[in-house]
């Protein structure tokens, strides 16, 4: 292939991978939306909710797959170990995250969470030899101050003094770095991207239904073992299945299916964007008012993944180049 069909390729794939990422961003951003009225109108633990988003959408994905398209039921073999890796992973993110909400609030917990773009780009750059140059270190800190302004962190109000919720919420990042990792992993093991995502929330559900049993022992409203907490609210249970064959389905999958074209880090940067859209929907669906911090956050997150995406399309097409001259394979 001559140089500018091979640059071209790579720039088509670059540029494939951002509108993904960013169309699962979107799916993702509404969710919390969906959440806010489940917790709000029936007081659903977050844990019980996670079961049955989780369950969902891994029973929804089965039924259409048997129905529809046989061959994704079927993880390649020698896969099932990572696959129950891989929802141990999902599992533990859902909890720490709801743990961390309880125990230091939302807006800390948005930023304490979204630490894991500099997990990401530390770990991508040890395990998969992602760059980690000044460009992208920009992207991370420009990403997480973005997340201090949307979120409303900046108030010292909201950092009271509580090392368990602040490990708790750094545990979440690291997690949901972990996450995306393993969708990278997954993608250079050829697991097509919908059956990972059958495979991981069929068994974080499992894994959530477990911790859900360990109720007395976490924090308090955060679970229940009366998983059937929705009881005859038809409602409710129609809520919470659109949550999980719309946003989930849309969010998670779109954004492992991202990750089959883009770095870890930058996908994960670029999932910082789910605040500020959250907001932007919170405005538009349910008046809520659209602060001068938001916007200076909104700025900065939306400026960190312009950069980067700047950079990406500099310098990818010439490392697919080199990558490919030297027949060293697909670019991570």
């Amino acid at each position: 292939m001559e140089t500018s069909q091979l640059q071209q390729t790579a720039a088509s794939r670059l540029t494939r991978g951002y509108l993904i990422c960013i169309t699962a961003t979107v799916f993702l951003s509404t969710t919390a939306i969906f959440i806010r009225y489940l917790t709000e109108t029936y007081d659903i633990p977050a844990l019980v909710l996670a079961f049955w988003r989780d369950f969902m959408l891994a029973l929804t994905l089965g039924l259409v797959f048997l129905i529809f398209r046989r061959m994704r039921l079927q993880l390649p073999r020698g896969q099932m170990r990572f696959m129950l890796v891989y929802g141990l992973i999902l599992s533990l993110f859902n909890s720490l995250w709801t743990i961390s909400v309880a125990l230091n609030g939302a807006a800390v917990s948005t930023v304490l969470a979204y630490s894991s773009t500099g997990f990401t780009a530390v770990l991508g750059w040890r395990l998969f030899g992602e760059r980690l140059g000044p460009v992208k270190i920009l992207a991370v800190t420009l990403s997480l101050l973005g997340c201090v302004f949307v979120s409303g962190a900046y108030n010292p109000a909201s950092w009271q003094f509580n090392p368990l919720g602040v490990i708790t919420g750094l545990l979440s990042g690291l997690a949901f770095a972990a996450y995306s990792l393993m969708g990278k992993e997954a993608s250079e093991r050829s697991i097509n991207p919908w059956t990972v995502l059958l495979y991981a929330f069929g068994f974080a559900s499992i894994f959530l239904f477990a911790y859900n049993l360990l109720t007395p022992l976490l924090p308090q409203g955060t679970s229940s073992t009366n998983l059937l907490w929705l009881g005859d609210a038809y409602t409710g249970w129609l809520v919470l299945i659109l949550l999980a064959v719309g946003p989930t389905v849309g969010g998670f999958g779109l954004y492992t299916v991202s990750l089959t074209y883009l770095p870890a880090s930058v996908a994960n940067i670029i999932a910082t964007l789910e605040p500020v859209m959250t907001s932007i929907l919170a405005f538009v669906l349910l008046g809520e008012r659209f602060t001068t911090p938001q916007w200076v956050g909104s700025i900065f997150i939306i400026g960190g993944v312009i950069v980067l995406r700047k950079e990406e399309r500099i310098t990818y097409p010439l490392k697919c180049k080199l990558r490919s001259a030297l027949g060293i394979g697909r670019e991570n």
